[in-house]
């Protein structure tokens, strides 16, 4: 099968309904404090891993975590998951920094996350 590789999942966002304390547990988990601490995001870098902390799902309305796959060429992944079946929940946008990022469901509502930076 041809198209664009994969590198992995490297980035979970987990929603959260109090930012604060959620803050406080994954600090707990992790051991450490988090990279990026904001009102409307917390990110933590461990072990290879980018975990986030998105208060009340953000504007994508997450319910439940979202494991973002890191992918060279987002548009391509895109085409090739929507041909396979998976419908686009959000098309690919930039979120700072030249990175891309989009999230699709498949065939049973399971949302999968795309990130490509640029």
């Amino acid at each position: 099968m041809s198209g664009s590789p994969v590198r992995g999942i490297r980035t979970v966002l987990h929603p959260v309904s109090d930012l604060t304390r959620a803050k406080a547990v994954y600090t707990a988990l992790l051991g450490q404090a988090p990279q990026t601490d904001s009102s409307y995001y917390v990110g933590f870098e461990v072990g290879g891993q980018h975990i986030g902390l998105v208060p009340d799902g953000g504007p994508q309305g997450m319910t439940s975590p979202v494991a973002y796959w890191h992918v060279p060429d987002i548009e391509a992944k895109l085409a090739e998951l929507t041909a396979a079946g998976a419908a686009v929940r959000q098309a690919a946008h930039d979120v700072g920094a030249g990175r891309l990022v989009a999230t699709v469901t498949d065939q049973d509502g399971n949302v999968l996350g795309l990130i490509q930076d640029r």
